[in-house]
């Protein structure tokens, strides 16, 4: 008997038209734009060979298999991790243009490297229900789903998640005006030398965060403390700014820098802040995740 399949051309459209959400999922489950690339390809793949009777609602099965995806890739992800030379941060999302007014607070409040960091203590599982309940309007009848589980269960799993990331990481709102304002400010006294007024922006507890892969110079522990961070700034900018520019970007949705050097990606920059202070300072200087950071991209909309 002959198994029953969508045309190619509807099953084209359905996928097209739920792509930009299936990409969107896979990202802030795996940090990686190409992890993400790979995990929606595969899933158009499959897609493409599910039979007709194993899709009920198109939408819930693609995300139902980008999920599944994600998460098994995360678990392999896991373990190469731990072998990571150094702190972990995502791949960035970079541009020259700041979000629409309307799309900024969104995407600073779950699109943030900080966030996505933050991210990375939940277990596949864990990340998995809370980013599709909290920020992509999933009931828990469609998680269960999702996560072969019943829907009390995820119920507990979103629950406990959304607890351990109020508690690490409670949301404070912060006009993108004054996060500008403190990255400039800051900037200009590291340039300075002035130990005093970076302390004065920094929190007494603010953290620097080097993502370097091994692959590059960069500090192979996160510092923490307001004196260390201080004296680190200054002192790789005493080594190290002869030749470098400074250009403002959108990072992940956030006002943040991008450091060139002879005209070439060298780092991006971002912060976490409470509007009065600095609070944590992420640096990505990874060479394999700047790969695709253009200066003059599109705005990013994701």
């Amino acid at each position: 008997m002959k198994t029953e399949t969508l045309p190619t051309p509807d099953r084209v459209a359905t996928f097209e038209a739920n792509r930009r959400r299936l990409w969107q999922i896979a990202y802030r489950m795996l940090g990686s734009r190409a992890e993400a690339d790979d995990i929606v390809q595969d899933a158009y793949l499959r897609w493409h060979a599910a039979p007709l009777e194993d899709v009920h609602t198109p939408q819930a099965w693609l995300v139902t298999t980008v999920t599944r995806l994600a998460i098994d890739r995360l678990r392999q992800l896991r373990v190469e991790r731990e072998l990571y030379v150094g702190p972990w941060l995502p791949e960035p999302l970079v541009s020259e243009a700041a979000p629409a007014a309307d799309h900024a607070a969104e995407l600073a409040s779950e699109l943030s490297v900080a966030f996505l960091a933050l991210l990375e203590r939940l277990a596949p599982e864990e990340r998995a229900a809370f980013l599709l309940h909290e920020f992509f309007d999933a009931g828990y009848g469609e998680i269960a789903q999702a996560l072969g589980k019943n829907e009390a269960a995820c119920r507990q799993i979103v629950s406990r998640a959304r607890k351990r990331i109020r508690v690490d990481r409670p949301r404070i709102p912060v006009s993108r005006e004054r996060v500008n304002a403190l990255l400039e400010r800051f900037l200009s006294a590291v340039h300075a030398y002035d130990q005093k007024a970076v302390l004065a922006l920094l929190a007494p507890d603010a953290t620097w965060t080097t993502d370097g892969g091994g692959k590059v110079r960069a500090a192979l522990r996160v510092l923490k403390g307001a004196e260390r961070v201080a004296k680190f700034a200054i002192g790789v900018a005493r080594k190290f700014q002869a030749g470098v520019e400074y250009r403002p970007a959108d990072v992940n949705g956030e006002p943040g820098f991008v450091l060139l050097r002879d005209g070439e990606v060298e780092s991006v920059m971002s912060v976490r802040t409470d509007g009065l202070r600095i609070l944590e300072v992420h640096v990505i200087r990874n060479p394999d995740k700047l790969r695709r950071v253009r200066i003059g991209a599109a705005p990013v909309t994701t």
